[in-house]
């Protein structure tokens, strides 16, 4: 084997989170081939042996001057997180058996040559353990908001940007279509350009649309979607409307971070669901909303509720868990609640020890979660 048949990306690291990773690029038909050669060997020492010799080429590195790699690549090649093919041809060497070797050699090669996805998303089920970014965890514990690119924390109640990015990258392929009835300062529209994924907004604050508006074009459009947020009421907007105006009819996910009822007064509408006089007149008004979207969402596909409890005259009210029932009273199927924590509120920053004395007298504990509860449309 030549060095030419296995290269490594231009000293390039994929960055994650906190976390960053070095990919290499292989010649695609040249590693399947190398590969199909070892499976036919019958004798476990000259496959552990071979086996090294590949793992040698994955871990050679050569730089030029530039700190780039200067080696030819002839074909289709396929990009692999350089940290889990070693980790796989590890596990080729130490089998302790033939057949086990042979098995991990042929799963390899599978992985190579073929993508497996499904439905409601991107990710390759051969490649699964390179998508580490995506949590699969109900307990979501974020260390702070992403204030990268066009976010900016400006906008009372507005989510952290890993949100809206966690749930499109589960539940969503891309140039897939999604709908945020709460649009508020656009984070999700952002996300959705980011990730080159269509997004539609609604949001009732004519206001907060213009400022929406300028921060979701600074951000670059790369992938040319559709990013569109629109002035109105998420109970009536003529959505068929809107969607008629994409040649589309239906989108296929759902995410709504609504009012936490009256916590934050986001306007003086009455048409807002923070003006509501009371709980049942909030949950009267944010059923009308998820009965004029629902209809909209394609069949099998998934809604997101980002949502929080409150305390009101000395008593916990579970928002989030009537906001829950809402939407299992439509036609919906409940497929994960997950709990994520939160730190500093407007309301509470500097005032930690005001609160923790509060706590104290009054005989509660305070919030440091919300909810979101992920819906599967039947």
């Amino acid at each position: 084997m030549k060095n030419k048949e296995i290269a490594e990306l231009p000293l390039e690291n994929f960055k994650k989170g906190h976390k960053s990773f070095e990919f290499v690029i292989i010649n695609k038909e040249k590693f399947i081939e190398i590969l199909s050669r070892v499976i036919s060997i019958d004798n476990f020492i000259s496959i552990k042996r071979n086996i090294l010799e590949l793992k040698d080429i994955i871990t050679y590195r050569k730089d030029d001057k530039e700190g780039l790699l200067n080696i030819e690549l002839n074909g289709d090649t396929v990009s692999l997180r350089k940290d889990i093919i070693i980790s796989e041809i590890n596990q080729i060497i130490e089998a302790k058996t033939i057949e086990r070797a042979k098995y991990y050699l042929k799963r390899l090669k599978k992985s190579i040559e073929k993508v497996r996805t499904n439905k409601i998303n991107d990710i390759n089920l051969l490649r699964w353990k390179e998508y580490d970014e995506i949590i699969t965890d109900s307990l979501w514990l974020l260390d702070k908001r992403d204030s990268s690119g066009a976010h900016l924390a400006w906008y009372w109640g507005n989510f952290v940007p890993q949100i809206p990015r966690q749930i499109m990258l589960r539940y969503t392929k891309k140039e897939d279509w999604v709908l945020d009835p709460f649009a508020g300062s656009g984070t999700t529209l952002i996300e959705c350009r980011r990730l080159g994924r269509n997004g539609i907004g609604i949001e009732l604050n004519k206001d907060v649309v213009q400022k929406a508006k300028e921060l979701i074009e600074k951000e670059p459009n790369r992938y040319n979607v559709t990013s569109e947020i629109f002035v109105g009421d998420s109970r009536n907007i003529n959505i068929k409307e809107i969607l008629a105006k994409y040649e589309i009819e239906q989108f296929q996910l759902l995410i709504m971070h609504p009012p936490y009822h009256n916590i934050i007064k986001f306007s003086d509408s009455e048409k807002d669901l923070s003006n509501a006089k009371n709980i049942e007149d909030f949950l009267k008004m944010f059923g009308e909303v998820v009965d004029n979207v629902t209809q909209y969402l394609e069949k099998g596909r998934y809604s997101a509720l980002v949502i929080g409890d409150k305390y009101y005259k000395g008593e916990w009210v579970p928002l989030g868990f009537y906001c829950m029932n809402e939407l299992l009273k439509r036609n919906y199927l409940l497929k994960s609640i997950i709990v994520k924590n939160f730190e500093d509120t407007r309301g509470k920053r500097n005032q930690k020890e005001l609160w923790r004395y509060r706590a104290l007298v009054g005989g509660f504990y305070i919030f440091k979660h919300e909810y979101i509860m992920l819906f599967k449309k039947k």
